[in-house]
């Protein structure tokens, strides 16, 4: 039986849209489930900003993301960028080659570990990445500006718990592989040796 066609509120789907036109089983009630919201909301809000950034700027929202952490510590190794925002680490090499080709960093070694590449900020880069944070801290404001200073407090704190409970996530999701799906467990070990 075809289903009907979704029916949405500012493009997240209404309760009565997702009601199973057969009952062959359970589905995700998207209306509660919270990481299709932080999904959601991530992809838009990444979307847009890279949208006026590119526009403004000629750059996406990965070299965005690694000026943002090179404002703040100056330097920092591919690995370090990945470990704080989950960037994958192919990824960040190739945004640091573009980065530097354009003269936005520069690429060395760390003087306390010669095996361990740094990317430094250059003048240039710092000046383009002030140019672009008047822009995200505007989408910021906007974004937040349906609540309150309160609500922002807790949603802060609520977002940081969530954060550090992620390795918690992995941990029960591995459980529940090995319980339910042993062979994809042995895959992925398999994979992980061959890499």
């Amino acid at each position: 039986m075809p289903s009907t066609p979704l029916r949405k509120s500012n493009g997240v789907p209404t309760r009565r849209a997702l009601t199973p036109v057969d009952e062959a089983g359970p589905v995700v009630d998207l209306e509660r489930y919270v990481p299709a919201f932080l999904t959601w909301i991530a992809n838009k809000l990444s979307r847009g900003a890279s949208q006026a950034y590119l526009a403004a700027f000629d750059v996406g929202i990965e070299t965005w993301r690694i000026l943002v952490l090179l404002a703040i510590h100056r330097s920092i190794s591919a690995q370090g960028v990945s470990r704080i925002i989950g960037m994958d680490k192919a990824s960040v090499s190739r945004a640091f080659k573009s980065m530097q080709e354009r003269g936005l960093i520069t690429i060395g070694l760390d003087g306390a570990d010669g095996r361990v590449r740094l990317a430094t900020i250059t003048a240039k880069g710092r000046k383009l990445h002030d140019q672009i944070l008047g822009i995200a801290l505007e989408r910021e404001r906007a974004f937040l500006s349906v609540l309150k200073p309160a609500e922002i407090d807790m949603l802060i704190g609520l977002l940081r718990r969530l954060h550090d409970n992620l390795p918690a996530v992995e941990e029960a999701t591995g459980r529940h592989l090995a319980t339910h799906f042993p062979n994809a467990r042995r895959r992925r070990q398999g994979t992980d040796e061959e890499d």
